[in-house]
C-alpha cells in the first residue's frame, strides 16, 4: 500500500469513533417528524459535540448515533447561528474524544479528511487538500463567518457538523458548507474559530460578541510594506466590503484597507482579531491601525457594538 494512502487510512482509524450522526425531530400534531440530520464529533469525555447550528435549527429532540450503534438523547447546550456552529450534550460513559488541533498551523495544500454522514451513509470518508484559507462565508443569519477554511474533500447533505482532520488525526476544521453550483468548493469553520465558540456556549449558553460590520479576508503583507513601516505583522487582515452604519462604517475604514493592528495588539488574521472582538470590547473605543492603498499607516478609534441575537 503507498504511504498516502496508510496516513490518511491511520488518521482515520484515530479519529471516527468520535464522529457521530444526529438525527432531528419536531412535534407535528401527536406525532414527531424528521427535522434534518447531520453529523458531529465528540470533543470531551463528558459528552460535549460540536455540529452545525442549522443542523440543530429546527430540532424539538434530537437523537445522537454513536459508531458502536448506542442511540442516545442530546440536549442543546447553545448555538449561534452567526457562526453556525452549536454545541449539544449526551450522556454517556467510554466514549472516544477527538483531538482538536492548531488552524493556524495549516497551509494550502496540505492533505485533509472530511468525516460524515451525508445522505445518511454513516461515517463517509472524503479526502483532498486545503484548496484556500482565511475565506469568509455568509452563515444562515446573513451575517458574514470569517477565517473558513476552502477544501476540495468532498461534502454533502448530512456531512454538516462533522469533522475536517489533518493527517496526524486532529480536528483542524467543522465542516459547514458546498457550492453547490460548483465542483470542489467546500468550506470549513476553523477549530481555533469553533473552541472560543465553545467556551462562550458552554459557560453562558450563547455566544455576546463585539461587531464591526467588515467582510475581512487573510492577507500577506508586501516585505516593502513591512520595511517601511518597520512592522512586526507578515500578514493583515484585507478589507473586503463594510456593512452600512456599522462601527467600521463610523470609524471611517474603507475597503481596500488592511487592518493591522487592534487596541494595541497586532493582529496577522481574522482568527486573531477575532478573539480580540470579545463582549469586554462591546461598546468601549478601541484604537485600530490599518495600512491604506497608498501604503500610508492610519490610526483610528473604533466603537464596536454588541452583535444582534
Amino acid at each position: 500500500m503507498d504511504s498516502i494512502s496508510e496516513v490518511i487510512i491511520n488518521a482515520v482509524e484515530h479519529s471516527k469513533n468520535a464522529v457521530v450522526k444526529i438525527d432531528c425531530f419536531k412535534s407535528d400534531g401527536s406525532k414527531s417528524t424528521a427535522a434534518g440530520s447531520g453529523s458531529g464529533f465528540i470533543f470531551s469525555s463528558d459528552g460535549y459535540i460540536f455540529t452545525n447550528a442549522h443542523v440543530i435549527q429546527q430540532a424539538e429532540k434530537i437523537k445522537v448515533q454513536l459508531i458502536d450503534g448506542r442511540e442516545t438523547q442530546a440536549e442543546i447546550i447553545g448555538k449561534d447561528p452567526d457562526s453556525d456552529l452549536a454545541v449539544i450534550k449526551i450522556y454517556e460513559h467510554n466514549l472516544s474524544v477527538s483531538k482538536l488541533g492548531e488552524s493556524s498551523n495549516l497551509r494550502i495544500g496540505q492533505y485533509v479528511i472530511a468525516i460524515g454522514n451525508p445522505f445518511g451513509y454513516q461515517h463517509t470518508v472524503t479526502a483532498g487538500v486545503v484548496s484556500a484559507l482565511g475565506r469568509t462565508l455568509r452563515s444562515i443569519t446573513g451575517r458574514m463567518i470569517d477565517n473558513i477554511i476552502q477544501t476540495d474533500a468532498a461534502l454533502n447533505p448530512g456531512n454538516s457538523g462533522g469533522p475536517l482532520i489533518n493527517t496526524s488525526a486532529e480536528v483542524i476544521g467543522v465542516n459547514t458548507a458546498t457550492i453547490m453550483q460548483a465542483q470542489g468548493l467546500c468550506f470549513s469553520i476553523s477549530i481555533n474559530s469553533a473552541k472560543d465558540i465553545a467556551n462562550m456556549l458552554i459557560r453562558d449558553g450563547r455566544v455576546r460578541k463585539a461587531f464591526l460590520g467588515v467582510n475581512m479576508q487573510d492577507v500577506n503583507l508586501h516585505q516593502r510594506v513591512i520595511n517601511f513601516h518597520h512592522l512586526e505583522n507578515r500578514r493583515g487582515i484585507y478589507v473586503m466590503s463594510i456593512e452600512k452604519n456599522s462601527p467600521a462604517e463610523k470609524a471611517g475604514l474603507r475597503e481596500g484597507d488592511v487592518i493591522v493592528d487592534f487596541n494595541g495588539t497586532l493582529v496577522n488574521s481574522g482568527d486573531e482579531l477575532f478573539r480580540l472582538l470579545n463582549k469586554d470590547r462591546i461598546n468601549m473605543q478601541s484604537s485600530i491601525k490599518i495600512i491604506r492603498k497608498n501604503s500610508e499607516m492610519i490610526s483610528m478609534n473604533v466603537v464596536p457594538i454588541e452583535k444582534a441575537a
